[in-house]
């Protein structure tokens, strides 16, 4: 409760803004909700709450226009339900069940969290509009099933929209400026893992510890970067070059895992000369680091590569693996120079670099079978409660529970009892403040809209200093949305006044949370297992398919980034993280296909005809080695590929440098076979 008291009592002057423009926006959309005479405008302030959760203008524009979007097809298919099945309740309960479970389950295909809340809305919206008609049914007509669609809607939509409007107009926040703070991090990020790569000391903990904070940065950036293309006209720009940001961080991640792991594995093929490159590539990195002036760090690496490639000219070495690590190091220069351009044009919008698309979402239709399963479950626990009892609170178990489960799908089980447990604490405290605070003072009242608001604005600005602080969020979530929904602000607030009813409703949500509860513990859905090897087998597929893609680095990296934080959140509580390894081997050798196959081309044209089986062959041991399992095919797969080039080319030292790239994944692949196969987790 540390937090809970230091944001109430010594709340920070960001979180006071906050707190303020949420209350602004709360009074805006109330009061127009009432003076347009909508029948329920706490559904306005419902609505103006969720758009708080992120202030940034182009969050909040992006959840508005997904709000709205996922309001009208909601809305829609209340009334086309209504209008089919009202003479058949069951039938329309069962399918409204199974339209709630279809939109969680499409919400678990997405990653950003509008997207996700799109699919919340629609859900929902169709949710209240067939519950508050079959409320009463016996004032049911075409024209009344209408006019709830119509209320319903309009009032999330007003919420929608004053909530825009004061997040523009009153102290705006840009998404931008959290962007670039992003970049700026996961850049430092990237370059001290790199250096802890290289480091012969660097451990193994503090490796992962790294790689965690990346790969979570950079989820951050992807789900943010789709927000700041609503920021004016450079906004585009700058999401395209967010991309790019993330794009060379996942490929210098791939780059670098050769250079840790053989120091780490195979000290054997370290040579002086390696050494001194390596020692080099770990000092300008670690300049670099140091530097907050883009000149001197884009110097640096200029310098650097232009030194690799004098070396590369004059080496006349006889190993190929130290030509193929020579030639890693010239690449690793080359994304470190475009990773830097591409923090810049975040800043000052360099046209050059404005080209990147955005990363794509991993879709696993299993998890979200159980997701949508999970949904329609607490719905229909609810309806048959409603229906046992008659009582129109008991809606309430339906309606929240169903928000709550969609939108905390993606939370892991560990940490979805805490953020429960909060979310039960407040809405506990606002059925409290509601009874005993705003209906005492409200049912004294002459019922004025300025009294109204200056007696929720208090409990409002309170709950808003909580959800400003993702410590506290649940806190705030949990007391804002029940004490909106128990207050039932209006022109008419009779049955708010009614304290049975009042205390029926609050019972109700806090059942229906507790049901949602348990039903998460339930149903927990896939094992980890069985979602990791579901993952790699979805690798496998992508590293046959790789080369038939127009830019297969891009297309690459795209499907990896999901993949990669979904996978080291999988073996966050390991502590071999032989699955990070994994999951960072399967981007390392996807990279090396494309290095392969473009120098191929290079040397011998499109005409080889072991590059294909080859590539068979890297896929499959890349699978075998997820297993646990190690083969020799790969390795003659290679030789045959390598005997081709050299009947083709003839010898060189870009054919040699092939040889040396086969040694090395091959070396990888039975390091990664022999580590998953002692811990039996194949």
């Amino acid at each position: 409760m540390g937090d809970v008291l230091r944001n109430l009592f010594f709340p920070k002057k960001q979180a006071i803004i906050f707190a303020t423009k949420g209350v602004i926006a709360m009074a805006m959309s109330l009061s127009v909700a009432m003076y347009l005479n909508l029948d329920r405008p706490y559904w306005a302030l419902v609505s103006a709450i969720f758009l708080q959760l992120r202030p940034e203008s182009g969050l909040v524009v992006e959840k508005a226009i997904c709000q709205i979007v996922g309001t009208i097809i909601g809305g829609l298919f209340g009334i086309l339900l209504l209008t089919q099945l009202m003479p058949y309740p069951y039938l329309a309960l069962g399918t409204l069940a199974l339209w709630l479970g279809l939109n969680s389950a499409l919400s678990a295909m997405v990653r950003q969290a509008n997207f996700v809340y799109a699919f919340a809305m629609a859900a929902v919206t169709a949710e209240i509009i067939v519950l508050l008609v079959m409320a009463n049914p016996t004032t049911v007509s075409s024209q009344a099933v209408f006019d709830i669609a119509q209320s319903r809607m309009s009032e999330i939509v007003v919420g929608s929209i004053c909530a825009g409007l004061v997040s523009h107009l009153f102290w705006p926040v840009k998404v931008k400026e959290t962007l670039q703070v992003q970049a700026r991090s996961v850049i430092n990020q990237a370059l001290n893992y790199l250096v802890t790569e290289i480091d012969t000391k660097g451990t193994h903990e503090k490796r992962h510890q790294q790689i965690d904070g990346i790969m979570a940065t950079l989820g951050v950036i992807n789900e943010d970067s789709s927000a700041v293309r609503y920021e004016g006209p450079k906004g585009p720009g700058r999401s395209r070059a967010a991309n790019q940001v993330s794009q060379k961080v996942l490929s210098l991640l791939a780059l670098i895992q050769i250079f840790g792991r053989l120091q780490r594995s195979h000290t054997e093929l370290i040579t002086p000369d390696l050494t001194k490159l390596m020692q080099n590539l770990s000092d300008v990195l670690c300049n670099i680091a140091k530097s907050d002036c883009f000149e001197y760090c884009a110097g640096e690496v200029k310098t650097y590569r232009k030194n690799l490639t004098a070396l590369k000219a004059d080496n006349q070495t006889d190993s190929p693996f130290e030509s193929h690590m020579l030639s890693l190091a010239l690449e690793v220069a080359s994304e470190l120079t475009v990773l830097l351009k591409a923090y810049k044009a975040l800043e000052e919008r360099d046209k050059s670099l404005l080209n990147a698309p955005s990363m794509l979402t991993y879709r696993d239709p299993l998890a979200g079978i159980f997701v949508g399963l999970r949904t329609s479950l607490v719905f229909v626990i609810g309806a048959c409660i409603w229906i046992s009892t008659g009582s129109s609170a008991a809606l309430m178990i339906m309606i929240l529970p169903v928000i709550f489960s969609i939108m905390l799908a993606r939370i892991p089980l560990a940490m979805l009892k805490v953020v429960i447990k909060r979310l039960l604490i407040g809405i506990v405290v606002a059925s409290i403040v509601t009874i005993f605070y705003a209906l005492n003072l409200l049912s004294q009242s002459g019922g004025q809209l300025e009294i109204l608001i200056l007696v929720l604005a208090g409990p409002y600005f309170l709950g808003l200093l909580l959800l400003g602080d993702r410590a506290t969020l649940p806190y705030g979530l949990g007391f804002c949305i029940p004490f909106s929904i128990l207050v039932r602000p209006s022109t008419d607030m009779s049955l708010a006044f009614s304290i049975d009813y009042t205390l029926s409703a609050a019972m109700a949500i806090f059942t229906g949370v507790s049901i949602l509860f348990w039903v998460f513990h339930l149903i927990t859905g896939p094992s980890v297992r069985l979602l990791v090897h579901r993952v790699f087998k979805t690798t496998h597929q992508d590293l046959l398919q790789i080369h038939q893609q127009r830019t297969p680095a891009i297309w690459y990296n795209r499907r990896m980034s999901d993949r990669l934080l979904r996978l080291t959140n999988y073996d966050q509580g390991s502590h071999s993280r032989a699955i990070t390894d994994l999951a960072l081997t399967a981007l390392n050798v996807g990279h090396a296909s494309i290095r392969l196959q473009s120098i191929c081309t290079n040397l011998a044209g499109k005409d080889l005809k072991q590059l294909i089986s080859w590539q068979q062959s890297l896929a499959d041991a890349f699978l075998l080695a997820t297993k646990g399992k190690c083969s020799n095919e790969f390795k003659n797969k290679s030789d045959a590929l390598y005997a081709e080039l050299v009947d083709a080319a003839g010898e060189s030292s870009q054919v040699e440098t092939i040889k040396g790239m086969f040694m090395r994944i091959n070396l990888t692949f039975e390091r990664s076979a022999k580590k998953i196969a002692s811990l039996d987790v194949a």
